[in-house]
């Protein structure tokens, strides 16, 4: 029997990312080069987990009300990724279970990991 990670929990989902620094500078590099050709799942994936992590450090350092605004582009930039898997993989919503906006943090991390651990 496989013991599956909690990838519920940011700290395993985003074990062994790359810092959030690197992260930016990549999520930048890909907006300017792919602006003609399209953003690829690669780029939602990463820009949502980037987001997440940024909340996730937010929420921990200040307060709630503080917070709220990093939390609710992570939410806005989660929803796209969502979206995009919706349109181009065939995910479904509804079977899914994706209603709130932490649902659909939930689902960035572990598709991060799943990512993440497939590039290994």
């Amino acid at each position: 029997m496989t013991i599956e990670p909690n990838t519920n929990n940011p700290f395993v989902a985003y074990a062994g990312a790359p810092g959030i620094i690197a992260e930016l500078c990549w999520v930048a590099r890909q907006t300017n080069r792919c602006a003609r050709t399209g953003l690829s799942r690669e780029f939602w994936l990463r820009k949502a987990a980037l987001f997440d992590r940024i909340a996730v450090k937010g929420t921990a350092m200040y307060v709630p009300e503080l917070a709220a605004e990093t939390v609710g582009t992570a939410i806005q930039v989660a929803r796209r990724l969502v979206k995009y898997d919706a349109e181009n993989s065939g995910l479904s919503l509804k079977g899914a279970e994706l209603v709130t906006g932490e649902d659909c943090r939930e689902y960035v991390r572990h598709q991060y990991y799943e990512w993440l651990h497939a590039q290994h």
